[in-house]
């Protein structure tokens, strides 16, 4: 499924009309409806901005759900290690 097409149906599940999620945005409907279609991709404002709006995850939409993150515990071992080799320079 495409972004614009993730994005319509999830904006139709939340009873929005393309105007009404132009405004919020805002934007122009027009431009707004081309995001739907595919034709133009969103600036990452705008991007963020549909996110906050439908409540949805960014990598939902841009299918990085499937990415590992960074884990506390990673973090917590590579600054530990940074630390180390300062240490025993």
């Amino acid at each position: 499924m495409s972004l614009g097409e993730k994005i319509r149906n999830i904006r139709e599940d939340k009873d929005l009309s393309q105007r009404e999620m132009a405004k919020l945005i805002p934007m122009n409907q027009s431009n707004y409806s081309k995001i739907e279609r595919d034709i133009q991709e969103p600036s990452i404002g705008q991007l963020r901005r549909i996110c906050q709006i439908l409540s949805i995850d960014p990598r939902y939409l841009l299918d990085l759900a499937d990415i590992e993150l960074i884990s506390a515990e990673d973090l917590k071992i590579l600054k530990d290690a940074k630390e180390f080799i300062r240490k025993h320079k």
